[in-house]
């Protein structure tokens, strides 16, 4: 999945079927600081993105734009996603050793 297919879904997981240009800039900052994020937790992403990845990094944009009104915690559900995602992978690496 590329930069654009993430816009797309992250705008139907937000429910913005019209979003005007200002949110849309704003949306793809939020996929931009979300795939930061997850890279500084130790998951490493490559385009094109594995569904997996995809869905990570729409969760994890989804919950800071939600985050900014709701000052709430990170969700449980993500949380988990993005450990498992870093364990798996660190995982694989030390079977490959």
């Amino acid at each position: 999945m590329t930069q654009a297919d993430l816009l797309i879904l992250l705008q139907a997981d937000l429910n913005l079927l019209s979003p005007d240009a200002t949110r849309i800039a704003q949306l793809e900052h939020l996929i931009q600081v979300a795939r930061q994020l997850i890279s500084r937790e130790g998951a490493v992403l490559q385009e094109p993105y594995s569904a997996e990845d995809a869905q990570l990094i729409i969760m994890y944009a989804s919950y800071l734009f939600r985050k900014r009104a709701t000052d709430e915690p990170m969700p449980r559900m993500l949380r988990w996603a993005l450990n498992n995602r870093i364990f798996s992978e660190k995982a694989r690496a030390a079977d490959a050793t």
